[in-house]
């Protein structure tokens, strides 16, 4: 993997405070931009919150010399009940703040970016709770009030505000209110982790099951109708306890990413009929290993996929069940789909992430600076006494 080429090295931050969490793709996120951090020595203090990091997760960050683990269970801020655990979260983080003091504070979540970091911030909108019940529900709860005003207060104190796809950089401002400074930066996957292969005639679909953003019930449901058979992995246990289950396709369980990787390499079709995706990795992974893509018919999918995916209104089971038999029934149109999203997949690269989030730290310390000067220009009449 080559290192992207910068104008101005000098300017990146040397130690990067970063939060995460294991519950899903951010870990996936992180570790990508954390491998391509290392290229240039920089040191990443990682702060995890929620479930504790399993033993493969720690098998991914031996591999990474320059980070340092800083973990702990402390509910996640789209958690019921998160309030006393989001204090508790934001005492240790200043804790680790104080003692590590890094140039730069990255923040996958949003709370903490009101917390008086004294030091650029930048904050990643990964999805959010309120933008995930527009899409599925088509409006939020009352009690989620606390938690917008949460949000916005993180978001308006980020000296940067990033997003994954346009799409979800325009919920946000319509969700939480106008951005002072802001950009989109997609996520990178590395191509070598997902080889084409041999495609087998089945269709490959993966994510959290019990999610109704992902959809993956109503493709179980369409499955019997299919002449190929349909192969779903992801999580089915709820974080509540209720189990989702399989009745149709054919379950493979939750699998890490080196264990997906020879179904993503089998599978001639990959089906996402998300409601709500704000970028979608595994959709990434599937294209990099030479599948054709079926998705929901979504402003972020459009965004990321447009010309090189079929695409089918996720809330409709008659038209996603006729996308996908019309691709099976169509060899040569597979393979030129596939092709056209194995191409799309090189524009989403770890190289070309790291370029744009070096950008964004360099405009996160200049506005952290003017902010700072701000500050002092208004402290200064008040402390020499001038009326």
């Amino acid at each position: 993997m080559s290192m992207p080429i910068l104008d101005n090295s000098a300017d990146i931050p040397r130690h990067i405070l970063m939060t995460a969490d294991t519950a899903g793709g951010v870990w996936t996120y992180a570790m990508e931009l954390c491998r391509m951090l290392s290229q240039w020595k920089i040191h990443v203090s990682l702060v995890t919150m929620g479930p504790r990091p399993r033993e493969r997760h720690r098998c991914e960050l031996g591999k990474l010399r320059n980070v340092e683990l800083f973990e702990s269970e402390y509910k996640l801020e789209w958690m019921d009940d998160a309030e006393q655990d989001l204090e508790r979260a934001a005492e240790w983080l200043m804790m680790l703040r104080d003692c590590a003091r890094p140039d730069l504070v990255h923040l996958n979540g949003y709370s903490y970016g009101a917390l008086d970091w004294d030091t650029p911030v930048v904050v990643v909108a990964h999805s959010c709770v309120l933008s995930w019940h527009a899409a599925v529900k088509g409006s939020h709860p009352k009690r989620l009030e606390t938690y917008r005003e949460r949000v916005a207060r993180g978001i308006g104190n980020a000296d940067v505000l990033i997003a994954p796809s346009r799409a979800m950089l325009c919920e946000v401002e319509r969700l939480y209110g106008p951005l002072a400074s802001s950009t989109v930066i997609p996520n990178g996957r590395t191509p070598e982790l997902f080889p084409g292969g041999e495609k087998s005639d089945l269709i490959l679909a993966t994510g959290r099951l019990w999610d109704d953003a992902k959809n993956l019930r109503m493709l179980d449901s369409i499955a019997p109708g299919l002449a190929w058979p349909v192969y779903l992995a992801g999580e089915a246990l709820h974080p509540n306890g209720m189990r989702t289950n399989v009745e149709h396709a054919r379950y493979l369980g939750s699998l890490p990413a080196d264990e997906l990787a020879p179904w993503f390499s089998r599978a001639a079709i990959y089906a996402a009929p998300a409601v709500y995706e704000p970028f979608g990795l595994s959709i990434l992974e599937a294209a990099l290993a030479g599948c054709a893509l079926v998705l929901g018919d979504i402003p972020s999918l459009r965004e990321n996929w447009d010309g090189a995916a079929v695409f089918a209104l996720p809330d409709d089971r008659d038209q996603f069940q006729s996308a996908l038999r019309d691709l099976i029934q169509d060899p040569e149109r597979r393979r030129n789909l596939a092709a056209s999203a194995a191409s799309r997949a090189q524009r989403f690269s770890p190289s070309a992430m790291v370029r744009g989030y070096f950008d964004a730290y360099r405009t996160a310390r200049i506005q952290f600076s003017r902010k700072v000067q701000r500050s002092s220009v208004e402290r200064w009449p008040s402390e020499v006494g001038i009326a």
